[in-house]
């Protein structure tokens, strides 16, 4: 069967995070023109989308007349494919067995993320293969795993920001001060800590003694919602992990806004019941703004803005 390694016109492949299809789906409207597993493929260029786990740039319809010929033509492409497997899966493992391997070992935090090109693949029926040499996410189908810390962190809600600043490549520098909203119990306060920022942890629940305990850290046991930005003083990065509903959230960030004292956030948005697309919506209006679901987020986006 010949070969056939034109892009897709006009379409991109959004892979979704597992369990959040719908939240996709929602995103793209109708611009949607195929679903493949948590794969969707629609219409026109990358758009932005925040519940997607990885964006495939570049998708294009390969014929295959066999095993043989699936491996001849991904690696006429290039050399790393990683599969993304929702259907002929027997057939998807003899493929990718006998392509190069792609090291999912977890990562060490502070090492920086992969920078090879990873394009991703998956079988559309036994004779089809939809591939794609550009994709956004250098992580196998934008699943990173972390060599964790068991000792320190009190929960493993730290993973996210290990996660956030590997992607983003950019994290706190030593001496630069940082306001963690909610902080309790202290994962996010602790990674900062670590990374040799100065680290205001605003919460009404205790720290975990092992974190209070740590240098730089100054610990207030307030509200962080009735937190005066005047009271704080100069803070290079407002983070917040606080569980609340979106809207509040929003309002809080908004009040930070006003006072023009920071240039730096990052803060998770969690739901609670349905997704809140309009909120979300009006965190991504924000100037500055991006929104992503990363993996070691469960129901929730992680919004970050630099100025």
């Amino acid at each position: 069967m010949p070969s056939s390694s034109a892009p897709e016109s006009g379409v991109t492949g959004y892979l979704a995070p597992e369990g959040y299809l719908p939240e996709l789906l929602a995103e793209l409207g109708d611009a949607v023109t195929e679903t493949h597993g948590r794969l969707v493929l629609a219409k026109g260029a990358s758009r932005p989308a925040a519940w997607v786990a990885n964006l495939w740039r570049d998708p294009r319809r390969l014929p295959i007349a066999s095993i043989g010929d699936a491996v001849r033509q991904l690696r006429a492409i290039q050399r790393n494919w990683v599969l993304y497997s929702h259907a002929h899966h027997r057939r998807s493992a003899l493929i990718a067995e006998q392509l190069p391997k792609v090291s999912a070992k977890p990562l060490v935090f502070g090492m920086p993320a992969p920078k090879a090109p990873l394009g991703s693949w998956t079988l559309l029926a036994a004779d089809t293969l939809l591939a794609s040499p550009d994709c956004t996410s250098p992580f196998p189908n934008g699943e990173v795993s972390f060599v964790e810390n068991h000792d320190m962190p009190p929960s493993r809600a730290y993973l996210k920001l290990w996660e956030l600043f590997t992607l983003l490549g950019e994290h706190p520098r030593p001496g630069e001060r940082c306001l963690d909203l909610g902080g309790s119990p202290g994962g996010w306060t602790w990674v900062l800590q670590q990374l040799g920022a100065d680290v205001v942890s605003v919460d009404k629940a205790p720290l975990d003694p092992r974190i209070a305990a740590l240098p730089r850290i100054e610990v207030r046991k307030e509200s962080a919602f009735a937190l005066d930005p005047a009271s704080v003083g100069g803070i290079d990065w407002l983070f917040s992990d606080v569980v609340c509903y979106p809207e509040r959230l929003l309002r809080l960030v908004e009040r930070w806004l006003a006072a023009a004292d920071c240039q730096r956030f990052v803060c998770t948005i969690k739901f609670q019941g349905s997704t809140d697309h309009e909120i979300a919506r009006r965190f991504a209006s924000i100037p500055g703004s991006r929104l992503l679901h990363l993996h070691h987020n469960k129901h929730e986006l992680t919004w970050i803005r630099f100025a």
